[in-house]
């Protein structure tokens, strides 16, 4: 694929590409920068804790339906103005969060700031994939790497830090002026190529043709699917009726979509673009990638205010040292990727997360800072080597024309895979919370409740034995995590060869 579809026209590509990685970096950060703000939201608009997760869900399901189709909607719409439009909703929706009067208001735009948000990483990562030789994706990625790694481990540093200096309101409404930023210098920058322009000829020619069976499927099937993973633990799983409606609904809609877009003369989500071992091998790596690195971020700063009775502020500067591992590393594996074949990359990045996740069993009660922060930097030196050669991989060999509907698939599984990482570190944590907290409780004798009670004069017999079990089921998810990180290292070596300093892939 020659540079006849590059969106930086006659301006430089690395322009694009920090303009493109702004915008990702505030949209990604949003998914991650409320989580540490819903006690001051459901406090401020009188609402249970229950209900104000429906903030996060509500952003997550409208952001699940709208990536798949992404690469579609790009195509027919133009991929500069579906991209501006994604930014200028992203943006409105963000300022009216901020002023959102109840509860009700604030998840309904919610749902439109993830609809706006779902459209962008697709569209920013097709246009770096076009605009950049194969030869320069690697680095070109690593820089737009730096957005995506890193905006989820600042996320809850941020988030904390606004809402207990300011107003939890202003989470939302910082976005405001880096999307009107966005928009300016994406107008003047950015352009759509003659074959890009061709492109949506083609898709125009004999009219508007929507698969709106496939858009139907899709979006019942992914957003059913978020809210049985965002509340099933909460809702006791399978045991609650509303539990088991969504995911059987979810089942059958993924199911028939399968079928049907395998099948479809131009299908709304490119399935077929996952026959290609290379592409799906990186669609697998990606999923567990998001599973761990959205997870963690998850379940770290919850173990230290929980267990640790950290700050919110301080629980997300432990994420941020490993913000600054990443950050150093990106530029390095960026050059390496030029050098050392994708699957090498990541089967070393998936051994050092593994290392990394087995480093964090080794927390107790009486962990320090700088032990928490080292163990999330060990994580964030490893998170590059995946990012960057999964990325780049999933763009070789791929036909012209294709670079959008490929990365609204690899963006599909990393979010899905921090879906599924963080409704299974919560399903562990309340599962074996409970059976440590009973075989801890059968093994204390009255000597030894003495000695503990003694021991703990500010605490009760009961809070240190809850603490202890809490304590063993967040190590409990880190021994998954590294096991999970271990199990997929062959993955790694499924992806065939692809030429360095230049070529595509051997694999087609």
């Amino acid at each position: 694929m020659g540079l006849e579809r590059s969106a930086a026209g006659d301006h430089n590509p690395w322009l694009v590409a920090i303009i493109v990685s702004m915008a990702t970096f505030m949209e990604v950060l949003d998914t991650s920068i409320a989580n540490v703000s819903l006690q001051h939201i459901a406090g401020s608009m009188a609402a249970s804790q229950d209900e104000s997760t429906w903030v996060l869900t509500s952003y997550l399901v409208s952001n699940a339906i709208i990536l798949p189709i992404s690469g579609w909607l790009s195509r027919v719409v133009g991929r500069k103005r579906f991209y501006m439009i994604c930014v200028a909703v992203f943006g409105c929706s963000s300022l009216l969060c901020g002023l959102a009067p109840s509860l009700t208001w604030l998840i309904i735009f919610r749902i439109l700031q993830g609809l706006g948000g779902g459209g962008l990483a697709p569209s920013e990562q097709s246009i770096l994939a076009d605009s950049f030789t194969p030869a320069q994706r690697g680095q070109a990625f690593a820089l737009y790497g730096i957005a995506v790694v890193v905006a989820p481990t600042l996320g809850p540093t941020i988030g904390g830090f606004i809402t207990d200096s300011f107003s939890w309101r202003w989470i939302f409404l910082i976005n405001v002026p880096v999307c009107l930023i966005s928009l300016l210098l994406s107008h003047l920058i950015l352009s759509d190529p003659p074959a890009v322009q061709k492109d949506r000829e083609d898709a125009l020619k004999d009219g508007l043709k929507v698969d709106f069976l496939g858009f139907i499927l899709v979006a019942v099937g992914l957003a059913c699917l978020q809210v049985v993973l965002d509340k099933g633990t909460e809702d006791d799983w399978f045991a609650s009726d509303f539990i088991l409606t969504f995911a059987i609904i979810s089942a059958v809609a993924l199911v028939a979509l399968v079928y049907w877009e395998l099948n479809h003369e131009d299908p709304i989500v490119d399935l077929p673009l996952m026959k290609s071992r290379n592409f799906s091998s990186a669609m697998a790596v990606m999923f567990v990638t998001g599973f761990i690195l959205i997870s963690t971020t998850q379940v770290i700063p919850q173990y230290l205010q929980t267990i640790m009775g950290y700050t919110a502020l301080k629980a997300g500067l432990a994420l941020t040292v490993g913000g600054v591992g990443t950050l150093c590393m990106m530029p390095l594996v960026g050059f390496l990727s030029q050098k050392i074949q994708p699957k090498y990359l990541i089967a070393f990045g998936l051994v050092v997360e593994a290392f990394a996740c087995y480093h964090l069993r080794g927390f107790d009660t009486d962990i320090n800072f700088a032990h928490a922060a080292v163990g999330r930097l060990y994580q964030g030196v490893g998170l590059p080597f995946l990012f960057v050669p999964i990325t780049n991989v999933s763009y070789a060999g791929l036909p012209p024309g294709k670079s959008n509907n490929a990365s609204a698939l690899i963006n599909t599984m990393r979010n899905l895979g921090g879906s599924f990482g963080i409704s299974l570190a919560v399903g562990i944590l309340a599962n074996r919370g409970q059976y440590h907290h009973a075989r801890l409780a059968s093994e204390v004798t009255l000597f030894s409740r003495v000695h503990l009670v003694g021991a703990r004069a500010t605490a009760s017999f009961g809070q240190v034995l809850a603490r202890q079990a809490d304590m063993l089921s967040y190590l409990d998810v880190f021994v998954f995590l590294a096991i999970l990180a271990v199990c997929c290292v062959p993955c790694a070596f499924l992806l065939r060869n692809v030429k360095l300093g230049g070529g595509e892939s051997a694999a087609h």
